[in-house]
């Protein structure tokens, strides 16, 4: 998983690779230098992306939520300020302080935005985490001018082009939807319908919880979460590709995404998760 900071630091002195977020598992960070320095297309930026001390992420909301609503922030769930969350381990309304450095634009800082829970978050069949806001969508925009960015509510199609958002990076990653996998296994998780990226979307450590936003609609698709980083098979940092009748697949140096369609079918009047909506599929606890 690309996650932890210490994870890719210590990949970069030994040559290795770690997961794309916050920890030592899904993902890790690397240096400045080793973020690539290829400009994504003009249309997109950080504006509404976020920075946490591990990870990225994204304030973002759902086709229903209203300005008034206390904002959402979307990101790993292995990038949770206390820890990854075990196989089959779903939290809900958890209390929490956590503080987002919300980005401009250009990538700079325009403030500091406060979590008061988290709403909902898990490592089985997806890896996902939103925090509550102490602040609203209009509240945020008139303190910062920045608006959140809408979850699609469909699923992303084959060969589409996506930008990955790193804001603790401020780098941005430009490719395609190469495709999307049955089962994707890393570990002790197992994640479903993952979305894999084409080999140009080489995100490392610190990208975990980045927002995958479609080129074309410009809405987030996906959450950047994993990728395969020296060859190994279905173990840390080296997520495998499981078929329907149970083929495995290696694919080192590629990296993947969860699908977040699946969140706007679980939010209902006044951006509360509700599992029990019909056509919800996340996990419960």
């Amino acid at each position: 998983m690309h996650r932890s900071l210490v994870g890719a630091l210590s990949a970069l002195l030994l040559g290795g690779a770690t997961l794309v977020g916050a920890g030592a598992a899904p993902a890790t960070a690397a240096s400045p230098a080793a973020a690539s320095t290829a400009k994504a297309p003009k249309a997109v930026n950080f504006a509404g992306t976020v920075a946490l001390s591990n990870c990225s992420g994204s304030v973002v909301r759902t086709p229903g939520s209203a300005d008034t609503d206390p904002a959402l922030v979307l990101s790993n769930g292995h990038c949770l300020e206390s820890g990854f969350p075990g196989a089959g381990e779903v939290i809900v309304n958890q209390p929490s302080s956590r503080s987002f450095t919300l980005l401009t634009a250009s990538g700079g800082s325009a403030g500091t935005v406060r979590a008061s829970k988290i709403a909902y978050a898990t490592m089985t069949d997806t890896d996902i985490s939103l925090y509550q806001l102490t602040s609203t969508y209009a509240q945020i925009q008139s303190a910062y001018g920045i608006k959140a960015l809408q979850l699609s509510d469909s699923h992303p199609t084959q060969g589409s082009a996506i930008n990955v958002v790193s804001g603790y990076w401020k780098k941005i990653y430009s490719c395609n939807i190469d495709g999307f996998v049955y089962r994707l296994k890393e570990g002790e998780w197992t994640w479903k319908d993952s979305a894999r990226y084409t080999s140009a979307c080489n995100t490392i450590g610190g990208t975990s919880g980045s927002p995958v936003v479609d080129s074309a609609s410009g809405k987030v698709v996906a959450v950047n979460n994993t990728g395969n980083e020296d060859g190994g098979r279905c173990t840390l940092n080296n997520p495998c590709e499981v078929d329907q009748s149970g083929t495995v697949t290696v694919r080192k140096g590629i990296n993947y995404a969860q699908q977040t369609y699946g969140i706007t079918k679980c939010v209902t009047t006044g951006n509360k998760i509700d599992l029990n909506l019909a056509g919800c599929a996340l996990p419960k606890p």
